[in-house]
């Protein structure tokens, strides 16, 4: 059974909206700056993104979902494998039947008649969403009274994603002005594509209040969602073009920050 304090539970609805936060301040960044985002300043941002989703899979589901079936024994990596593997092929599923866009305009999918607004929306909410059940995932944990997930390691997740969402507001807002969106509707389609994290969230908080023993699952599915976007998405995206050593610093930076958020807070 779920259970937690009162400021206890204040603590953890902050955590389910801080992702959409970071999302909504980074669509803000239209109002600011110029139509298009320069090359350079985007495979920062994307490697960047990349780093804290990397670091926060391994140390805020992966090891927790391991260490749960410590009592276990060799069985313990069992429930991790099964979990990590089902949340890789959940996305690639997603991935082939949804029309796809990605950042530079370019059109994957069946439906490719669909306008480009229309296919970045569906895109964001395949990549927020795991996201979402990630923070839902840690958040559970913590309700359940798990001794591997403490209240400052959820916390630590919702605020690295966050991070990780104000480029990623930027990258899903400055196309739709691009492809002549006014400032505001994009910054609003930009804001509500964060919407779908504290709903993926709930939804896993809901799934573990029924069956706890799927915990180290939900945990590990969580991971596989986000580092298929990690592959998928975000790493051609740092890499692509011309050769810049720019990813690999944002990456760095990304991936160090999630690394300190956990030792520090976790």
């Amino acid at each position: 059974m779920l259970h937690t304090d009162s400021e206890t539970l204040k603590i953890l609805i902050t955590a389910l909206l801080i992702p959409f936060l970071g999302t909504t301040i980074g669509s803000a960044f239209v109002f600011f700056m110029k139509k298009e985002i320069k090359p350079g300043v985007e495979k920062a941002l994307m490697g960047f993104a990349a780093g804290v989703m990397i670091a926060a899979s391994f140390w805020s589901l992966l090891i927790p979902s391991i260490e749960m079936g410590a009592d276990k024994g060799n069985w313990a990596v069992f429930p991790t494998t099964a979990g990590l593997l089902a949340g890789f092929a959940f996305l690639l599923l997603i991935d082939y039947i949804t029309p796809h866009l990605h950042p530079d305009g370019s059109k994957e999918g069946p439906r490719s008649r669909l306008s480009k607004t229309a296919m970045l929306g569906l895109a964001v909410t395949m990549h927020n969403f795991p996201e979402g059940m990630a923070v839902g995932a840690a958040i559970a944990g913590f309700m359940a009274g798990s001794a591997d997930i403490s209240l400052g390691a959820a916390v630590t997740l919702a605020i690295g994603i966050a991070i990780q969402n104000i480029p990623e507001g930027a990258i899903i807002s400055m196309p739709m002005r691009s492809a002549g969106n006014s400032k505001l509707k994009s910054f609003v389609l930009g804001s509500m594509s964060g919407i779908v994290e504290p709903i993926g969230s709930v939804v896993v908080i809901l799934l573990a209040s029924i069956t706890l023993p799927a915990m180290p699952y939900l945990l590990a599915f969580a991971a596989g969602a986000m580092l298929y976007v990690v592959f998928d998405e975000l790493i051609p995206e740092a890499a692509g073009g011309k050769h810049s050593h720019l990813g690999i610093i944002g990456f760095a930076l990304g991936f160090t920050l999630m690394m300190v958020l956990d030792v520090v807070l976790g």
